[in-house]
């Protein structure tokens, strides 16, 4: 019984460290690594994430330069066009109709660049709580 109980544990040790360790390469790694390529003149993520130019998002959630908050992410406050490249990451998986906010990137940017979770992030990809699309990745 006692081996059980510690099979058991350590088996939920192994899944709990693959879980966190998806996780923090899908928003710490992959992100970090695109973040860096270049400053993205409009930069729409979850979370506190500077892009250089213009960070956008639905809610402030710390100090974060050149913030704008959106409202409606299908209806951005900017002309067409008005940004060479725009970054989403982590963003569309949360939002109501994702092809909506996607074609208003599109229309915005002229080079768009999306990131979502992949698949073997399981604590990101499959988290019903918080994201309402899952993308096949």
């Amino acid at each position: 019984m006692f081996e059980t109980i510690l099979w058991g544990v350590a088996a939920l040790a192994a899944v709990s460290t693959l879980l966190w360790l998806g996780n923090f390469l899908s928003y710490r790694v992959i992100k970090t690594r695109v973040l860096n390529e270049r400053t993205w003149d409009y930069n729409i993520c979850c979370g506190e994430t500077d892009g250089g130019g213009i960070n956008a998002d639905i809610a402030q959630y710390g100090n974060i330069p050149n913030f704008e908050l959106v409202t409606d992410v299908t209806a951005l406050p900017h002309a067409t066009g008005a940004f060479a490249h725009v970054l989403c990451s982590h963003t569309l998986e949360h939002v109501d109709d994702p092809q909506a906010m996607f074609a208003e990137l599109q229309r915005v940017g002229r080079h768009v660049t999306i990131l979502v979770p992949p698949l073997w992030d399981l604590a990101a990809a499959l988290n019903p709580f918080e994201h309402r699309v899952i993308f096949l990745t």
